[in-house]
């Protein structure tokens, strides 16, 4: 099944962590997905978050706030 992943987040430090985590687990695990940056404030609000970075995994916000480890990562996309 092909995960839609979304990175919202402003470009901040932490916002790129994230973008690099989640590329490094799709990539060395081989995971179907298309990964899209959201930085639009607007776009980002549509989702209900006020704290950036957060990680939408086929349309669910599943983590927000922070940059989570390469493990939680590949266990939210399994």
């Amino acid at each position: 099944m092909k995960h839609s992943i979304q990175i919202l987040g402003t470009g901040c430090p932490k916002c790129l962590k994230l973008t690099n985590v989640v590329k490094d687990v799709v990539d060395q695990n081989q995971i179907d997905a298309t990964i899209d940056k959201v930085e639009d404030l607007a776009e980002i609000m549509k989702f209900d978050v006020m704290v950036t970075p957060a990680l939408v995994v086929d349309g669910n916000v599943v983590i927000k706030g922070r940059v989570p480890s390469k493990e939680e990562v590949l266990a939210t996309l399994q």
